[in-house]
């Protein structure tokens, strides 16, 4: 008698004794989770603001947390609602687990570099982005800026130009670049005693949420201070040699900015110095969202138009030269110019 071939249809798994209670896909309501907003995040511990809004436990309070294993590889960020169970008294010693993530608003991405297809979340539910950049010393870069400010408007974030130390060189120039995309520019500068311009800034900031990004250097944490009196962020120097200032922040962190210089209160989140910012996540479409009259203008383009300068038949071109006067017209190749040079630093490579 042959014997009977043996294939996988006969395999018959038997449950080890140790871990063999099923599993299921029902997870607990954790009807009774607190709200609660990250400030920081440091080697798998979350820092917590709780309470923000109760009066009747004492008011806000910190609470440190982990998160809970059923969030998988969800990654949780600054600025991010959450819901939390376990110790949330904040008390020494104590740890609160994270179990939900609230739908977030806004996500400001940022990629390797733009070859890399895995994004990263910097911060979450944030209402604008500030570039900081140095009017001199160190020089700014116009094309990280033109990146940060794609990244904005890919989050749906507003952008903003904070320019400091404007006693070392004119921001004329810079203005001119980017207030036709919408960018508003705040202008500081250093004094023996206080910071010019610290008071137009608080006012941009009061009542939003705002990331501070730009080079080390560029006198972004001397700004956290002035801003946040209790924030206490480490400043550093440029080097002579290199240009290049040293990274004194190692960390995204929310900081809640106090009512002052004439303005209410607002949030502020501090981040590391970048010396990089790809964008490898972001089309010409999602760019173009951005730019709503720009964006109407477009649908009348050939499919496949890039929209850039080189590009034949685009309607931006068109709708450039049908102005009625000299004036119009000036403005509108402005606002044309200024949306195809930040199509270009989409994929532009940008050097440390």
């Amino acid at each position: 008698m042959t014997p009977r071939r043996v294939d996988e249809g006969d395999f018959r798994a038997r449950p080890s004794r140790r871990g063999s209670r099923p599993r299921t896909k029902q997870r607990p309501e954790h009807a009774d989770a607190e709200r609660g907003l990250v400030t920081g995040v440091d080697r798998g511990r979350y820092t917590l603001l709780m309470g923000e809004d109760s009066a009747d436990d004492g008011g806000p309070r910190r609470v440190i947390a982990m998160k809970a294993r059923e969030l998988g590889r969800g990654r949780i960020v600054v600025g991010d609602r959450v819901d939390v169970v376990g110790d949330t008294s904040g008390d020494e010693g104590s740890l609160a687990r994270i179990v939900r993530i609230a739908e977030r608003s806004t996500v400001l991405r940022r990629t390797a570099d733009d070859t890399d297809p895995f994004e990263r979340v910097v911060v979450a539910n944030a209402d604008q982005l500030a570039i900081v950049t140095a009017l001199a010393d160190p020089e700014p870069r116009t094309r990280m800026i033109d990146r940060c400010v794609v990244a904005a408007y890919d989050a749906g974030m507003d952008a903003m130009l904070v320019l400091t130390k404007a006693d070392l060189a004119p921001a004329d120039e810079l203005r001119a670049l980017y207030e036709p995309l919408g960018v508003r520019v705040v202008v500081t500068h250093r004094s023996a005693e206080e910071i010019v311009g610290i008071d137009a800034l608080h006012a941009q900031l009061a009542g939003r949420v705002t990331v501070l990004v730009g080079h080390s250097g560029v006198g972004k944490s001397t700004l956290v201070n002035a801003l946040v009196p209790t924030a206490d962020r480490a400043t550093g120097v440029v080097n002579d040699v290199t240009g290049r200032g040293r990274h004194t922040s190692t960390s995204a962190v929310a900081l809640r900015m106090p009512a002052g210089h004439g303005a209410g209160s607002g949030w502020v989140i501090d981040t590391p110095g970048v010396r990089s910012f790809g964008l490898a996540h972001v089309t010409a479409d999602t760019l173009l969202a951005a730019f709503t009259d720009l964006a109407e203008v477009a649908a009348e383009c050939p499919r496949g138009c890039t929209h850039l300068a080189d590009s034949p038949d685009c309607a931006l071109d068109e709708w450039v030269e049908a102005a009625d006067d000299g004036e119009e017209r000036a403005g509108r190749a402005a606002r044309a110019d200024s949306f195809r040079r930040l199509l270009v630093a989409r994929t532009d490579t940008v050097s440390p």
